[in-house]
């Protein structure tokens, strides 16, 4: 799927609210954490429905906008390219260099054993 950080911003507030936002509501909810003007966030809304990642609901006035994509799909993908591009598709070295990286708690280490201990079924 290959979104980038500006889409996923904008899919994170479509999905934020199902039944679909106004433009204006967009705008304002990206304000704070991009800065955007109207014109920007209408071109990014514009090339991801082209892109079939944003539906419009052009029956209504003014234009309703929502994600057409789910999050956990393309959550999905974007882990699979990661792991893919990064690991050699390699799930033990994806877990391992995150595990090298980040300190856990015991609440996640014991979550993660019991993963782990799941999976060997």
């Amino acid at each position: 799927m290959g979104l980038s950080d500006k889409q996923w911003r904008v899919l994170e507030v479509l999905w934020a609210a199902p039944e679909g936002m106004a433009l204006g509501e967009v705008v304002e909810a990206l304000r704070p954490s991009t800065g955007w003007s109207r014109n920007t966030v209408l071109t990014y809304l514009t090339r991801m429905e082209a892109r079939g990642l944003v539906a419009i609901d052009k029956s209504r006035t003014p234009h309703r906008y929502r994600g057409a994509v789910d999050r956990e799909n393309c959550a999905a993908a974007e882990r699979r390219g990661l792991l893919e591009r990064v690991y050699q598709g390699s799930a033990g070295k994806l877990v391992a260099a995150f595990l090298k990286e980040e300190k856990l708690s015991a609440q996640e280490r014991e979550e993660l054993r019991r993963l782990l201990d799941d999976m060997e079924v």
